[in-house]
């Protein structure tokens, strides 16, 4: 590899085709080639490689100290024999001098360990490359392409790198094509490097698939304009998430639903079916957990702030509205609030008293 040019072009192409340093790459080659040096010459030698980063020749040095007598002929030398090796310096006791050392087969080791070192760094900061790529993609909204089974698990390309879709993530009931031309919305939910490349853990059935979506379809949400302050999820069957606006022209609730509902409808598509509620926040307890019983009509609400608890009546006709189906409805309503709610008809609350 000695005074090998075609070999730093080659470098000059890897550094601008796979956008890696020239020199992230002969710095590397000059530490494996020190390591093979230190196993030929000894490692209590001061060994030293160096690259000329325009020729491609390469010298092995070792630093030596100049002492009056030496102790340790491999990191010391006397005065004279310096100066014989250096006869144009001026050197004194204590200087530091670099005594050329590169073996005669030289040649062939170098090119070899290059070569394998170029390779393996290649592969390094590709790796590096597609970890931060989609590391920044952590907890946002991408798209993959469904690609084929693997037991009840779903493999999904995102490009450049495979992503498991774990039974575990996936919407219950939710099946698709395993043809490699079905596109479909997943939340990221971590990103974690391995010597095999990015390991990209995505969702489903997580609650902020919904937010991310909603970003998507909403302007006035990317915006920061309708502000998004709480979600509970139940995948595949129904959500319920609350909005404010900051804007008093701009109606929270009705910019997610959009014009003949068409925003909210575009997000449940992509869920398959699963119906979305969106519901008005506010700081009010009484009132946020009325309009978390959304689309139940209430009669009265009692908060206990302390207890974190609340008595709701209802009309009787909309008792079971307000449970909901298995009581999903009420479920939810108490998970986005944060109040254990007690549900009760009119007639009831009559008889109870």
């Amino acid at each position: 590899m000695a005074g090998n040019k075609e070999f730093m072009d080659a470098l000059d192409a890897i550094e601008k085709d796979k956008n890696i340093s020239k020199d992230v790459m002969i710095e590397a080659i000059e530490n494996s080639l020190l390591q093979a040096c230190k196993n030929q010459f000894g490692k209590s030698e001061n060994i030293k490689v160096q690259i000329n980063k325009n020729t491609g020749a390469i010298a092995v040095f070792s630093e030596k100290e100049i002492v009056e007598e030496v102790e340790d002929p491999a990191t010391q030398i006397t005065l004279d024999e310096a100066r014989q090796k250096f006869p144009k310096k001026k050197l004194e006791i204590g200087d530091n001098v670099n005594i050329e050392v590169t073996p005669k087969n030289f040649d062939r080791i170098s090119a070899q360990k290059a070569k394998q070192t170029v390779i393996q760094k290649v592969r390094e900061e590709e790796r590096k490359v597609l970890f931060d790529q989609y590391s920044a993609l952590e907890h946002q909204l991408v798209t993959g392409v469904v690609q084929r089974y693997v037991g009840n698990n779903i493999s999904i390309n995102l490009g450049k790198v495979d992503a498991i879709l774990t039974e575990a993530e996936q919407i219950p009931g939710e099946h698709f094509r395993a043809k490699g031309d079905e596109r479909i919305k997943l939340f990221v939910l971590e990103v974690k490097d391995s010597t095999k490349g990015p390991r990209v853990s995505v969702s489903r059935a997580h609650k902020d698939l919904i937010r991310c979506l909603f970003e998507e379809e909403v302007a006035e949400i990317a915006e920061g304009i309708v502000q998004i302050h709480g979600i509970v999820r139940e995948p595949g069957s129904r959500s319920k998430m609350s909005v404010s606006s900051i804007d008093p022209n701009v109606d929270a609730r009705g910019a997610c639903i959009g014009t003949n509902s068409e925003r909210v409808n575009a997000i449940v598509r992509e869920l398959r079916g699963e119906k979305v509620d969106i519901v008005y926040w506010n700081e009010d307890p009484a009132v946020y957990i009325e309009e978390a019983l959304s689309p139940a009509k209430v009669s009265s609400v009692e908060v206990d702030e302390f207890e974190k608890s609340a008595k709701v009546i209802v009309p009787d006709f909309q008792l079971s509205l307000a449970i909901g189906r298995e009581g999903q409805n009420a479920r939810l309503a108490a998970k986005l609030t944060g109040y254990k709610i007690d549900i009760r008809s009119e007639s009831q609350n009559v008889e109870g008293n």
